[in-house]
Order: C-alpha cells, then structure tokens, then sequence
C-alpha cells in the first residue's frame, strides 16, 4: 500500500519526492521473494536489515541505481494499522495500478508522523488532503484522532482547510 508523499500527492497536494512509502504485511518466504526481486531488478537490498524489520515491524529500504529509494514499512500488529490496510484502495498511480491509503487513513498517519517528528510538512499535507478530499469520512477520522490522541491536531487542520 503506497503512503507517504506519493500518496499525499494522489489524495491532496502534488509535490515533489524521491523516494516511495510502501506499507507491505509479508510472511518471511514472502518478504525473501520480494528482496530477491528487488536485487534482481538493480536495487540495493540489506537483506539481513529486511529479516529484522519483519521480526521489529519496522522498515527498510531499496535503493535504486539512480539513488531512489523505497522505504518498505512492514504493518504494524496494532488496531488502526490493521483497519487502514485493510481500508487500502485500488488506484492508478504514475501509470501503474496498485493500492494506495485511503485519504482519512493518511490524514491520520500524517498526523502521526506530525506529532513523532515536529514536521510542518506532514500537517500542509493532511490539511492539503481535507482541502481537496470529496465526501471525507471525517466520523471515521473523528474517532481514530480520538484513539490515537491526536484530536487537537485534527481539529487544527480541519479549521485550517475551511
């Protein structure tokens, strides 16, 4: 599932990037599939760091030639985390049909990533997202903010956006 500024870019503001957010829910034969593939493909794949971000569900990376790199961000075991890849939906991205975050899933995990780094940049994207969003299911937000402790934040870019 693509998140991240690609996805912030399909939901709200298009902006420039150079790398790719990628949520992926592999079994450890999968994931050996996956980085096998990416090395065949020309990219640089740690593959002792990809085995521990599947045993921590955390993340890792592939780095391409040209120095583009793919942040691979294994699922985390947690309720929201479950809901929004299962929430995932189809979408044409740059020509190439896959799954992207739905926009209240990505506002959220905006949010998150807002409140763990100090970033402005997270919060224009969200606001970007409410902006622009049709028929936001803003309950659904409403309740995952509230769970998550990030209800002010929240109401502070629905203000923003309007």
């Amino acid at each position: 599932m693509v998140t991240g500024s690609l996805a912030s870019s399909y939901h709200g503001e298009p902006r420039a990037t150079r790398d790719a957010d990628i949520v992926i829910d592999p079994t450890p034969d999968g994931l050996a599939r996956l980085v096998e593939s990416l090395i065949d493909g020309d990219f640089h794949v740690d593959r002792d760091a990809a085995s521990e971000a599947l045993t921590r569900r955390a993340q890792c990376n592939a780095i391409a030639n040209d120095a583009t790199k793919v942040d691979f961000i294994i699922r985390k075991d947690r309720a929201f985390s479950i809901e929004e890849f299962r929430r995932r939906q189809r979408a044409n991205l740059l020509g190439t049909t896959g799954f992207v975050a739905t926009a209240e899933d990505l506002v959220i995990a905006k949010l998150e990533w807002a409140a763990a780094s100090d970033s402005d940049r997270q919060i224009r994207d969200a606001a970007a997202i409410v902006a622009v969003a049709n028929e936001l299911d803003e309950a659904y937000v409403d309740r995952w903010a509230a769970t998550l402790g990030l209800t002010d934040a929240w109401r502070a870019i629905c203000d923003a956006a309007r």
